[in-house]
């Protein structure tokens, strides 16, 4: 079975490597609690707001083991008045054998008000 497991996270500022260390925690979040391995991986999207262009945030993915050759593709958010600022967010397409209730998406930060409805939803103090 093929599955999306959304995720979400902010930073503070528009800085290279603080949008990189929140991609990478928050990705790291997203497989932690889904059991992914990256061989399961179909690919991953990661969107920015307009806010943010001091790096690719696909990078995060780079630094981690094993993830080499997963096809990751980085867009601009769509530019909503009242949107949430400074905001990453992430789409990782899997095969799992998970139902799609029981699949866990993960909101960090300030983006847990994306999706307060999730019983999973958590925010991580960093």
């Amino acid at each position: 079975m093929i599955r999306a497991i959304r995720g979400a996270t902010t930073v503070s500022n528009n800085d290279e490597r603080e949008i990189i260390d929140e991609t990478k925690q928050l990705l790291i979040e997203m497989i932690r609690q889904n059991d992914v391995n990256a061989e399961d991986v179909v690919s991953v999207l990661i969107s920015m707001t307009d806010d943010l262009n001091a790096t690719f945030p696909a990078k995060a993915l780079r630094h981690l083991d094993g993830w080499t050759y997963v096809p990751v593709m980085c867009m601009r958010e769509i530019n909503v008045p009242q949107a949430l600022p400074k905001c990453i967010r992430v789409m990782m397409t899997v095969h799992t054998k998970r139902a799609q209730q029981d699949i866990h998406h993960v909101y960090l930060r300030d983006a847990i008000q994306l999706r307060p409805d999730l019983q999973l939803t958590k925010k991580l103090d960093m």
